[in-house]
């Protein structure tokens, strides 16, 4: 059997992508767990829009997170090692997030008040999302260096759960289950 724990991590520090350790209260753990907890935020919101437009973009988002978190979880001096696409986020991922909240945001009238959330499930989950990517794009800012577009994606990425919070709020979109549009 496979154990999941190894623990190294009991002395209070944790291994990072590439190698190193540091404490787990460190900036860097701490921007990549609030990506996790954002990850994991999106998952709810998914769960409850299974099946369809939303649940596919979502999944996708998720995917990228890895990416976001592979970064973070880089130290500067190992960098070099990281693989566009694949553990360092590219212009064209943050590219790919702007046109997609435009291609959303094109598909609905957008509120002209403040948004009180909780119009329905899915649009609550996500924007209980956003707010989590908001403070992971905060987090992010500290352990930031030269030539990343993390915070930049991060930032599209809570402008994306935010459109697509009013969209799923307008009735434009199927959804499934509890999120249904029946349901508004």
């Amino acid at each position: 059997m496979t154990k999941l724990y190894t623990g190294k991590g009991d002395d209070g520090t944790t291994g990072l992508f590439y190698g190193g350790r540091v404490p787990k209260d460190d900036a860097r753990p701490a921007a990549y767990g609030t990506v996790d907890e954002a990850q994991a935020a999106i998952g709810l919101a998914r769960a409850a829009a299974r099946g369809g437009e939303v649940d596919e973009i979502l999944v996708g988002v998720e995917r990228d997170l890895y990416v976001l978190m592979a970064e973070l979880a880089t130290l500067p001096e190992n960098r070099h090692k990281l693989v566009a696409g694949q553990s360092a986020v590219t212009d064209e991922m943050v590219t790919a997030l702007s046109e997609l909240t435009d291609d959303i945001g094109e598909r609905f009238e957008f509120p002209t008040e403040f948004v009180v959330p909780g119009q329905n499930e899915v649009s609550a989950r996500l924007d209980v999302a956003r707010t989590v990517a908001r403070r992971a794009e905060r987090k992010s800012v500290t352990v930031d260096v030269d030539g990343s577009h993390v915070v930049p994606y991060l930032n599209r990425l809570s402008s994306l759960l935010w459109t697509m919070a009013r969209w799923v709020e307008s009735g434009d979109t199927l959804l499934s289950r509890t999120g249904s549009t029946e349901d508004q």
